[in-house]
């Protein structure tokens, strides 16, 4: 019997094995690029969302507390005489309809006597400009309160609305048939803030959000007979 020959692989076993070898770790590498890019997505999803609730957020707490008047005990009438004075903050815009800006005031100085008048500093508001929420902070103070460079803002809007509470269990004297003032009537106000934003990073992320609240300084319309 006469000696055995060693004997390894062929050419053609090692192109095969080799094929098969790049063959598994492309196929683990593209499992493990879109574990990355899910990833990446599901991370900029969070941050979107995080981002819109944030900014509602915001407008949600200034319009909770527009209309606060730190004189508010000169708008009630007293046994003294004294003159009764409108609340300059009562406003809020929008009032009727849907609107993609928001105008508002509220009383930031303690002193009741020094608080008669809603002045610049006494001025906030909301809107939508190039892509990016923009709030006001006094007359003509406006900065970005999201940033364009991870969020795009694509649609804003604040939808008003309004219920009223009858007063006239607080009159002594019944109203006047066809009177338009009487009885008095507490006004409800409440807000739909709705926003829409996709990502900077990547345009196909896309999220909506919306929340509702309401103004905790109500407003009364119309007044007792006198």
């Amino acid at each position: 019997m006469g000696p055995r020959r060693a004997r390894g692989f062929s050419m053609v076993e090692l192109l095969v094995g080799t094929a098969v070898g790049l063959l598994v770790v492309a196929s683990a590498g593209s499992v493990v690029a879109a574990h990355r890019a899910d990833a990446r997505r599901v991370q900029t999803e969070a941050r979107l969302t995080q981002d819109l609730r944030a900014a509602a957020e915001l407008v949600g707490r200034d319009l909770r507390r527009a209309g606060h008047w730190s004189a508010a005990a000169s708008g009630v009438r007293r046994d003294d005489g004294s003159a009764v004075v409108a609340n300059p903050h009562g406003a809020i815009a929008p009032s009727a309809a849907a609107s993609a800006a928001v105008a508002l005031s509220f009383s930031t100085d303690p002193d009741p006597t020094d608080a008669a008048l809603a002045d610049d500093g006494d001025r906030f508001g909301f809107r939508l400009r190039n892509g990016a929420i923009e709030m006001q902070l006094g007359a003509r103070n406006w900065q970005a309160l999201s940033d364009p460079g991870t969020i795009v803002i694509t649609a804003f809007s604040v939808t008003p609305r309004l219920d009223e509470a009858d007063l006239s269990t607080f009159c002594e004297k019944p109203c006047a048939a066809g009177s338009t003032s009487c009885p008095p009537r507490q006004a409800i106000r409440s807000f739909t803030i709705a926003l829409a934003g996709r990502s900077a990073i990547d345009a196909q992320v896309t999220r909506t959000l919306r929340s509702t609240v309401r103004a905790r300084n109500d407003t009364v319309v119309g007044s007792c007979e006198a």
